[in-house]
């Protein structure tokens, strides 16, 4: 067993591959606090296991097994050093500098805290890191992806070009301008295949996203001349569609994005490099690039306490139907179970907020009438 210390679940992944490892594991809680701690596994090759494998594993758990012991259990040795391997594979997947750009990272006092403000500072970028001081029960607290607050503020008063969030395990980013809005995973999605297809580089002329993706991403993209193909929430399924059709990019609003030329899964370093290098070779900040797309106003609505097993009662599916028809083609409507809550989440998109909350409080109201 080699063990490599504090990394991104990216890196531990890319390094499975790297070094023809039979198994990877992560111990993280992603964007969450400590206490929140599980295991994920890679498979050989650096892919996620898959839900099937997955919930092998989880039943076997509950078998009786005979473990090895003493010198049969194997050896372990430390691979800090690995560390580097994934920094310049990362490196190694542009050309551009990063020269003259200010760039502040938040690390959410987790994985990314050493490898990020490295990486940057290699590709010529002046770096300043916060939430950079992990002490083993401090992530996520305060800082990175879920707590953007403060980068805004730093970003703002020291005049920098842009802030960087990852998460825990820094397997997602979002983006804050130099005027400290946040750029969210729609809107680093827009920009990098926008980029990628100007280039050649965006296969099948086709970016992979979410049911959840704004759809102004949609229309831009259209607009673009670039395809939308659409999965069931979570990075998982974005990545099973890449795989099965040939896709080089996809990812989540939350800033999940998967650039399978370069990794397995969603790399928040590796995406944050690829957007600064957009950033540096058109010479437009942040802000001009984002505007690329215009998020229309969502509105979600968790309607608690009722059976989620009703999300298509005749009364909810003509109610769907006429706010439909009712926002054409500039909202839409989805309707979406959660999988292990008695819960119906209402997500409306319109062309004002005022609207789409009207359009989201009328089908709540059926949903806890007729869902019951």
């Amino acid at each position: 067993m080699l063990r490599l210390g504090v990394l991104p679940t990216p890196a531990v992944a890319h390094l499975t591959a790297a070094l023809g490892a039979d198994l990877g594991v992560m111990l993280s809680a992603s964007h969450n606090a400590a206490p929140d701690n599980g295991i994920k596994f890679l498979a050989r090759g650096g892919f996620k296991l898959s839900d099937a494998v997955e919930d092998e594993i989880e039943r076997r758990l509950g078998e009786d097994w005979s473990f090895p012991v003493g010198s049969a259990v194997g050896r372990v040795r430390d691979a800090y050093g690995e560390a580097d391997r994934y920094i310049t594979h990362v490196l190694a997947t542009t050309r551009d500098r990063l020269d003259g750009l200010h760039v502040v990272v938040d690390c959410a006092h987790g994985a990314a805290h050493m490898v990020a403000p490295e990486a940057l500072l290699r590709a010529g970028a002046t770096v300043e890191a916060i939430g950079a001081r992990p002490d083993g029960l401090n992530i996520n607290a305060g800082h990175g992806s879920t707590h953007m607050d403060k980068l805004q503020q730093i970003v703002v008063s020291r005049g920098a070009d842009i802030g960087i969030a990852y998460d825990g395990d820094a397997d997602r980013c979002l983006a804050v301008d130099h005027t400290g809005a946040i750029v969210d995973g729609d809107q680093i999605m827009a920009i990098l295949a926008s980029a990628m297809h100007a280039e050649g580089a965006l296969a099948k002329d086709t970016v992979v996203a979410t049911v959840m993706s704004n759809l102004g991403f949609k229309l831009a993209m259209r607009d673009a001349g670039i395809h939308v193909v659409e999965t069931a929430v979570g990075d998982r399924y974005v990545l099973e569609r890449m795989k099965a059709d040939g896709y080089n990019l996809g990812g989540e609003q939350s800033g999940h994005v998967i650039m399978l030329d370069h990794a397995t899964t969603g790399d928040g370093l590796l995406t944050s490099l690829h957007l600064l290098s957009v950033m540096a070779a058109t010479g437009r900040p942040l802000k001009e690039l984002a505007s690329i797309m215009t998020p229309l106003p969502q509105i979600l609505i968790n309607v608690k306490d009722v059976d989620r097993g009703k999300a298509a009662v005749p009364e909810l599916t003509a109610a769907v139907a006429e706010a439909e028809a009712e926002l054409g083609e500039s909202g839409r409507v989805l309707i979406r179970p959660s999988g292990t809550e008695p819960m119906i989440r209402v997500m409306v998109e319109a062309s004002s907020e005022e609207h789409a909350t009207k359009v989201a409080d009328r089908l709540a109201g059926v949903v806890r009438v007729a869902c019951v």
